[in-house]
């Protein structure tokens, strides 16, 4: 019963068969090969539109490299409080960004709070040589709360950013995910609302190593290859992560992992809601549910082989625990069985 991380999870076979089966020839390094090549197009089919890719080995270099690409002197990009940017990446993107600073926004379910974005914005405008200049917004799909921006939640933060003249930033982690729980297309959850810029992730979701930075608008990656190179991401065998793009992408097999993830996901869901020792701590919409269970029946479900982290509360909701109660994090993944979500669910019935 493992729910600490999708990241636990293994690599699903068809990216393992077509890792093994990449390794037995030679082709040209440093992302020129025709399987880079190929897969890159692979993406502009996805997008529905000519898009520049980028092949990076972690999240957190995508997110990274992303905000680098926009930074200015003196910047400052907009985020979520809870935001995998700034709570999760030890500095990463102001570090490869010069310094750049992340300013944090809240708002309700993990999302940014259009409002207070724009009153966030005013704080800093371009001539602003004290406090820094705005220079850019990132939001996160599926968020690190489990829930999921609509396509209406999109446009309005890329409306405000757009106003600005700032390029909004997709953090796609779990970018499979929302799509699925959204049913709707990877084109119509990006750059028709009006993102910019994509952290593709696949690790989380049956990949060994593969994430992806995808720009909308290809002459905003005129720096990429520089930049990418300057921050130790330029892999001599980047074929290695085009080949598990490569099996990821065939036959929407992508969505069909997310879609798989989601389910188990949903079982939970309903598991909680039918609990006497436990309940959802909030809606949630992707592979990611949170949990307040008492503490005797989270400490038979660890003791019994589950795997799960404790959750910090949330700062907008201290009173959210009663005495002896813990808040849980589950996540679910393509490897999920549906035996072990059954398991679970009868240890907290």
């Amino acid at each position: 019963m493992f729910f600490a991380s999708d990241n636990w999870a293994g690599a699903h076979p068809a990216i393992s068969e077509r890792l093994f089966k990449e390794s037995g020839r030679f082709a040209a390094a440093y992302g020129t090969s025709d399987l880079d090549r190929h897969v890159e197009k692979t993406f502009n089919e996805i997008f529905e539109k000519e898009v520049a890719v980028f092949f990076v080995g972690t999240g957190t270099a995508a997110n990274s490299l992303a905000l680098a690409s926009i930074e200015k002197a003196g910047g400052v990009t907009f985020c979520h409080s809870d935001a995998h940017v700034v709570a999760d990446e030890c500095g990463a993107p102001e570090f490869f960004a010069n310094a750049s600073r992340l300013f944090t926004v809240p708002g309700p379910e993990g999302k940014i709070d259009p409002a207070r974005l724009k009153a966030a914005i005013r704080r800093f405008p371009q001539d602003a040589v004290h406090q820094g200049r705005a220079q850019a917004v990132t939001i996160t799909q599926a968020t690190e709360t489990g829930t999921i921006y609509s396509l209406q939640e999109i446009e309005t933060i890329s409306a405000i950013a757009a106003e600005n003249g700032l390029p909004l930033h997709m953090d796609g982690a779990r970018f499979a995910n929302a799509v699925v729980a959204l049913d709707v297309t990877p084109a119509e959850m990006t750059w028709k609302r009006g993102v910019d810029v994509l952290s593709f992730g696949a690790t989380k979701n049956g990949c060994w190593c593969a994430e992806a930075l995808v720009f909308f608008k290809p002459e905003m990656a005129r720096d990429l290859p520089f930049i990418r190179k300057r921050g130790a991401q330029l892999f001599s065998k980047t074929r290695f992560i085009a080949a598990q793009f490569d099996a990821y992408l065939k036959d929407d097999l992508w969505l069909e992992l997310a879609g798989h993830a989601n389910a188990m996901a949903d079982r939970l869901r309903e598991g909680l809601d039918k609990s006497a020792h436990g309940h959802q701590a909030w809606p949630t919409q992707s592979n990611e549910v949170f949990a307040v269970l008492d503490d005797a029946t989270a400490r038979k479900a660890e003791q019994a082989g589950a795997k799960f982290y404790d959750w910090p509360v949330p700062v907008d909701e201290p009173y959210m625990l009663k005495d002896n109660e813990r808040l849980i994090r589950l996540v679910t993944s393509f490897a999920t069985s549906e035996e072990d979500v059954g398991r679970f669910v009868d240890l907290i019935a």
